[in-house]
């Protein structure tokens, strides 16, 4: 997270001379999805972003609400519609408090900062997300950094340093698979260290009624905190941190996204509100998406390729270098199939992904398109050449 002495004119010619070596585009002048085509690159996993509820109680807020006072969050009152909705993000989280941020990114940043004591030790899994590692940084905290899911080697590592924070992700947006959270937990207890698990990718997909993956393991009483995007699942432009209610009250007045960004519009929180409505009834979507997420790792495993350690509907085509990346995307675009490119620094260098991110409404005739046109375009994109990557970004944290 240290800033790059390297001046400005020579970093900029160092960006030229690398796009120039993709060999095509990767984001910029990249072509377009058509009508027809199979978009895999949205998180938004039930598919309700689109939801004529939602979007006409997004209506009915501009319209009755205009854009609300524009003002820090600090400032609001007890009338203030955003805390009827903590409310009822506490509830469906089991959680005795909870606090709406401006994103995900604030809530991981400005919770590490407010709670985390400056020179004080913060134990984060290396692919944990940018966002925790910024929140470290902004506290003066010291990243005490441990191999992704290695629980020996971080239970060793809070023995040299002391008891701290542990920051991790429940499940991991690059690579797909699940912190062991249950045992994380323990070697948390056994060694006086709280955990701070950022649920933005379980929130409204696992666990009942889609409470995260904390509820699901019954783990609500022994995490600290629980930190979200809300532009997963929920489709919305908002963070959330689920916490004790002594932390909830402390956290608007010393979280410094809190304090100096402004509050969240009205029609953002009418459109979540609709959101959690239907989510707290989704249990169909949530089966739908475990189940068309396992059809998919499957058959991409049987067409050759290794999309471990995913155990998710987040499903990593792991082509390794930039080159190899680009070649991939332009092949399957080509298809009709447009995943989302992860490069350095959202991985590791010599890690990139093309991420597929499989959503409720996929149907099985979908996933045949995907699986016939991965198979089809195989051995131009040379996957056989790839290099495991099992071990995804060994010294990077990762991105969103």
């Amino acid at each position: 997270m240290n800033g790059d002495p390297t001046p400005l004119p020579e970093r900029f010619s160092a960006w030229d001379r690398r796009r120039a070596g993709w060999g095509g585009a990767i984001y910029r002048g990249r072509a377009l999805p058509g009508p027809d085509d199979l978009v895999l690159m949205s998180n938004d996993y039930l598919a309700l972003g689109s939801a004529p509820e939602v979007l006409q109680a997004q209506v009915d807020s501009l319209l009755r609400h205009g854009n609300g006072l524009m003002m820090s969050g600090a400032f609001t009152g007890d009338d203030d519609p955003r805390q009827a909705l903590e409310q009822r993000f506490a509830e469906l989280m089991r959680a005795p408090a909870a606090m709406l941020c401006q994103s995900g990114w604030a809530a991981n940043v400005g919770l590490i900062q407010a709670v985390a004591p400056a020179g004080s030790p913060v134990y984060a899994d290396v692919t944990a997300h940018m966002s925790l590692w910024a929140g470290i940084q902004a506290a003066g905290a010291l990243a005490r950094p441990f191999p992704h899911n290695d629980l020996e080697y971080l239970e060793r590592l809070i023995g040299r340093h002391g008891p701290g924070l542990i920051a991790v992700d429940a499940l991991y947006s690059v690579t797909g698979d699940l912190c062991p959270l249950a045992e994380l937990v323990a070697v948390a207890e056994r060694t006086g260290c709280e955990v701070v698990a950022d649920e933005s990718h379980t929130l409204g997909v696992l666990g009942p009624q889609g409470a995260g993956l904390t509820a699901a393991l019954g783990l609500t009483e022994r995490v600290a905190y629980r930190t979200v995007s809300l532009a997963k699942a929920f489709a919305g432009r908002a963070g959330l941190i689920a916490c004790s209610r002594r932390a909830a009250d402390f956290l608007p007045f010393h979280a410094y996204p809190a304090i100096f960004s402004s509050t969240l519009l009205p029609h953002d929180l009418a459109g979540l509100a609709a959101v959690l409505n239907r989510i707290l009834t989704a249990d169909d979507r949530r089966e739908r998406l475990l189940r068309q997420s396992a059809a998919l790792r499957a058959g991409l495993t049987a067409v050759g390729y290794s999309i471990a350690p995913s155990e998710s509907w987040i499903v990593p085509l792991q082509p390794g270098t930039e080159q190899r990346i680009s070649l991939l995307q332009h092949l399957l675009d080509g298809e009709g199939v447009f995943g989302a490119p992860f490069i350095p620094p959202a991985v590791g260098n010599n890690r990139c992904v093309h991420r597929l991110s499989v959503h409720s409404e996929l149907t099985d005739r979908d996933l045949d398109r995907v699986l016939d046109a991965c198979a089809r375009v195989r051995d131009k994109a040379g996957v056989q050449d790839w290099k495991s990557t099992r071990r995804m970004c060994a010294a990077t944290p990762t991105e969103t």
